[in-house]
């Protein structure tokens, strides 16, 4: 097993409401050259928590961050107008949160952080450090 020190949260860059499965963004990621998807986890708009790449291997979501890093996604990310927004449902919240606390009852003390934190983007929608920042307290 790798060492993680990190989880680090991105969206999927789609509409509010917009319905996408892991199956889906496999296609987009394998479209692009990936092997697979380059997530490790996919949170739906219900709070699913889909299993995308074995938390085993190296992911693909941030580039120079991938080798200790776990990579979470979650369904959304635009408004209705395609403009980046935290469109992040209570069920995704929570399931975030549920996921962020069994990764560190099994990997220890893991941080967490926004894809934007290492990239000039804005995924994921809004600043993980603001709205997350109990979790690393």
């Amino acid at each position: 097993m790798r060492r993680l020190n990190r989880i680090i949260l991105h969206c999927t860059a789609t509409r509010v409401g917009e319905e996408l499965d892991v199956s889906q963004i496999d296609k987009w990621h394998r479209d692009r050259g990936f092997s697979e998807i380059g997530y490790h986890y996919v949170i739906y708009a219900d709070g699913t928590i889909a299993t995308g790449r074995n938390i085993r291997k190296k992911g693909a979501h941030v580039k120079g961050h991938n080798h200790d890093s776990v990579g979470v996604a979650y369904v959304g990310g635009l408004d209705n107008n395609l403009v980046p927004q935290d469109t992040m449902t209570m069920q995704q919240e929570l399931a975030f949160l549920h996921l962020v606390n069994s990764l560190r009852v099994v990997f220890g003390s893991l941080s967490v952080h926004g894809h934007n934190e290492f990239s000039n983007k804005a995924c994921p929608s809004f600043e993980v450090q603001d709205k997350y920042k109990f979790l690393n307290k």
